[in-house]
């Protein structure tokens, strides 16, 4: 069996459909969505439905996740500032429906044609685990108890690689919409099964990433998400991460004086991140 894994697509249309071209003619038995469709880029309703259309599984992401806890009205005050705008853009894009459909998806997926394959988004545990070729063994047990797989394959960190554990592999497919490893293009992974065990292969295929930043601004993207979508552009640009690194120094900034958050992102950028 030769299975295709992408993951990671954050609203990013041209780089989703670049990697299913390139998908195309590389004769996979069976697609599998990873998770965090939506968020990050503008069109996260049209990925959501491109996603749909192929008519494979699709696991849950922790931005999926965000979705449907953001419709909420219970949800938290914070989810409500701009922090956390460039989710209430995407939010803005659906209905109660396709909100539901998000809240049923699973956390991780086995194929009775390869119970030695477990797939899932960060971890078994969790949408929102991170692993790293730097992982100490004794946090991932608790991510996967009690699951036994020759091939663990993931998305979430947008780090393509490999590592050994358990006397199998763990195998994170990298990002199609978001890549943070320096290369700005589409990347997904193909596993494939072989009578000597599972052999892997990371994609990167270029995409039109003008026509994506493009989109930022001709959409209103930019202007609507504000500092934060500002961020996200850069992480596009350059393909390394921005955003993440930024609300931890954001958080540590407010503890030591009152910073607004476009006072924030303006020193994090004036560092040189």
């Amino acid at each position: 069996m030769r299975l295709a894994f992408l993951s990671d697509i954050h609203g990013n249309l041209p780089a989703f459909e670049a990697a299913l071209e390139h998908l195309a003619r590389q004769q996979v038995d069976r697609l599998v969505i990873g998770g965090d469709i939506v968020v990050g880029s503008p069109d996260s309703a049209a990925c959501w439905q491109r996603a749909q259309s192929l008519g494979c599984p699709i696991l849950r992401g922790n931005q999926e996740r965000y979705l449907f806890h953001f419709s909420d009205p219970k949800a938290p005050a914070l989810w409500r500032t701009p922090q956390f705008a460039p989710v209430q853009w995407a939010l803005a894009e659906f209905g109660p429906q396709q909100l539901q459909q998000m809240s049923r998806l699973p956390l991780t997926l086995r194929l009775p044609e390869a119970p030695d394959l477990l797939l899932v988004h960060a971890s078994a545990r969790t949408d929102h685990d991170g692993i790293y070729p730097y992982t100490p063994e004794e946090q991932l047990v608790p991510m996967f108890a009690g699951e036994k797989a020759a091939l663990i394959v993931r998305g979430h960190n947008h780090l393509p690689f490999l590592r050994q554990w358990e006397g199998g592999l763990i195998a994170t497919a990298g990002s199609v919409g978001l890549a943070l490893d320096g290369n700005p293009t589409a990347q997904y992974l193909i596993a494939e099964q072989r009578a000597s065990g599972w052999h892997t292969i990371h994609h990167s295929v270029p995409y039109d990433q003008e026509a994506n930043l493009r989109r930022l601004a001709e959409s209103g993207y930019l202007e609507a998400t504000g500092s934060l979508g500002r961020l996200f552009l850069r992480e596009l640009e350059t393909a390394t991460h921005v955003v993440v690194p930024f609300l931890r120094a954001y958080r540590r900034w407010k503890q030591e004086s009152p910073l607004s958050l476009d006072q924030a992102v303006e020193r994090f950028l004036a560092q040189g991140r």
